[in-house]
């Protein structure tokens, strides 16, 4: 990245930058795949989730443990985890409401 250097898939994989390689001809299959599995997902969550992620990447240690543990909290306290939970234990699909 830093030498402006192009690299192949296989070399980005190795460097970390990407979490997996497919054959171009099941790009498209593996990446519906993965958008389903996301969109399967309560949105406030993933949410939630993301800004979670981008918002600790500056912070030190400690301080990113005690805010993604209050970000937690705050999700568990959401409506879509009490319907994950239900969900879970009924044995069926959520019905994500956003809240």
């Amino acid at each position: 990245l830093l030498t402006g250097e192009t690299i192949d898939a296989g070399t980005a994989r190795d460097f970390g930058l990407v979490n997996r390689v497919v054959p171009a001809g099941y790009l498209a299959q593996v990446t519906k795949k993965y958008a389903d599995t996301i969109a399967s997902k309560s949105p406030l969550t993933v949410k939630i989730g993301k800004e979670a992620f981008y918002n600790q990447a500056e912070m030190g240690l400690a301080e990113a443990y005690d805010y993604t543990a209050a970000v937690m909290v705050e999700n568990m306290l959401a409506r879509d985890a009490e319907e994950g939970i239900s969900a879970f234990i009924e044995k069926r699909h959520p019905e994500w409401t956003g809240e």
